[in-house]
């Protein structure tokens, strides 16, 4: 259903105004926990700086500078050195004041006996080494290039944990809403209720680049030989989502391949126009497999399911009812977490000593760039630093694999718009 999912849109939007804190929302990939704790302090940009600089205080709990321009490093995306120093400026402001929340709830999950035990740390971390498909050498490479030290992995992850114990604990009293209730939103949101035009697919991804995401294949040829490897199994009648856990590198494998419900207009999107005829045909029957490519990757496609026409769904649909529950219930959630933050943010002791020096030193905010510097990749304003600006777990934002039935998701960062144009056929040897 397009619509409601953009009600969940707007919704998260929102809340990532409201809740800046950390969760366990950021510890769905280990390769995103690398690149959120980005590496060691940068300090030649933006004013001479000191790794060990106080750069805020929180109820006396020091904030270093080099815990800064680490996740400075991490959205600027390689282009820190070539930031002005009014920019630099900018970036570090924004990450701190991201840390200070961080810092906040942290000690707030401390005082609610919230702190996860170090076997649970040690868990979660297991857990995501598991599911990144990556060597242990491949961590540990990536993890000394980051400069990060396991000191600082444990410490990120257990804070997430916390965190999100915390969120659970503080909405926990939250009651399911009532019939009447569940019955008022769908009255009112009727124009949101429609099943639109598409199809239900799942892919197996083959991807020729060398991502890092556990990736089996790193050039054209060895995905080319890959891809009809796979499709020969699926020929046997080896199930499918086995196959895309086993073979698929791209993180729907964690999912049995699943990409959920795509529209019609998803799929244009997605898709060279020949694929989303295939997968729109009647020709084409439920439980059959074609193949194509976006940007660049191999995908092999099983369709699951497929609405030739919009239609209005009830509240008695499969799936209906409950998708309403958890959206009351999530948007109650999120507001109870919001203002449970605002109040902690007020009851604390914080000294912002890096706003403090702009605000004495505003003219030395130059915002020329190094000589031969090019336009950076900005920080993102509504992206936090590692684990700082994720939404509440168990919340529509934070809970990226509990789609309601029948949701219309796109594939995210399976296939992305604007794709190659190329044929749905068989990949060809090469």
């Amino acid at each position: 259903m397009q619509d409601i999912d953009k009600l969940k849109g707007a919704e998260a939007t929102v809340q990532n105004k409201l809740i800046r804190f950390t969760t366990a929302a950021v510890l769905v990939t280990f390769a995103a926990f690398f690149a959120a704790c980005g590496g060691p302090a940068v300090n030649n940009a933006g004013g001479s700086t000191s790794g060990n600089e106080t750069a805020a205080t929180v109820n006396g709990k020091v904030i270093t500078m080099e815990e800064v321009d680490r996740a400075v490093k991490q959205q600027a995306q390689g282009q820190m050195a070539k930031m002005s120093p009014l920019e630099l400026a900018a970036a570090r402001l924004q990450v701190l004041e991201s840390l200070i929340q961080q810092e906040v709830m942290f000690q707030k999950a401390e005082k609610e006996g919230t702190v996860p035990t170090e076997e649970e740390v040690t868990a979660e971390i297991n857990k995501q080494k598991t599911q990144s498909g990556k060597s242990a050498d491949q961590i540990e490479k990536e993890m000394k290039d980051q400069g990060v030290t396991e000191a600082i992995l444990r410490d990120s992850v257990k804070k997430a944990l916390a965190t999100q114990k915390l969120v659970d604990k503080i909405t926990g009293k939250i009651e399911p809403p009532k019939d009447s209730e569940i019955e008022a939103f769908y009255n009112g949101n009727k124009e949101a209720f429609v099943k639109r035009r598409g199809v239900k697919v799942a892919a197996i991804i083959i991807d020729p680049s060398n991502s890092g995401e556990g990736d089996q294949t790193t050039d054209e040829q060895s995905a080319v030989l890959k891809a009809n490897e796979v499709v020969k199994k699926l020929q046997t009648g080896q199930d499918f989502a086995s196959v895309a856990r086993e073979n698929s590198e791209d993180q729907s494998k964690f999912q049995g391949g699943d990409l959920g419900y795509l529209t019609e207009d998803d799929l244009k999107q997605a898709f060279p126009e020949q694929t989303v005829a295939a997968l729109m045909s009647p020709q084409l029957q439920i439980g059959g497999i074609i193949t194509s490519r976006s940007q660049g990757k191999l995908f092999i496609l099983k369709l699951q399911e497929r609405s030739d026409k919009d239609e209005a769904v009830t509240l008695e649909s499969p799936g209906v009812r409950q998708q309403v529950i958890e959206q009351l219930g999530n948007s109650r959630k999120q507001l109870l977490a919001a203002s449970f933050q605002a109040i902690a943010m007020n009851e604390a002791k914080i000294e912002n000593n890096l706003a403090r020096k702009v605000v004495e030193n505003p003219n030395e905010l130059s915002g020329a760039r190094p000589a031969g510097a090019v336009t950076p990749a900005p920080a993102n304003a509504n992206t936090a630093p590692a684990n700082a600006n994720a939404a509440p777990a168990n919340t529509t934002a934070a809970n990226a694999n509990a789609k309601p039935a029948n949701a219309n998701a796109k594939p995210a960062a399976n296939a992305p718009a604007k794709p190659e144009a190329k044929p749905a056929a068989k990949p060809a040897n090469k």
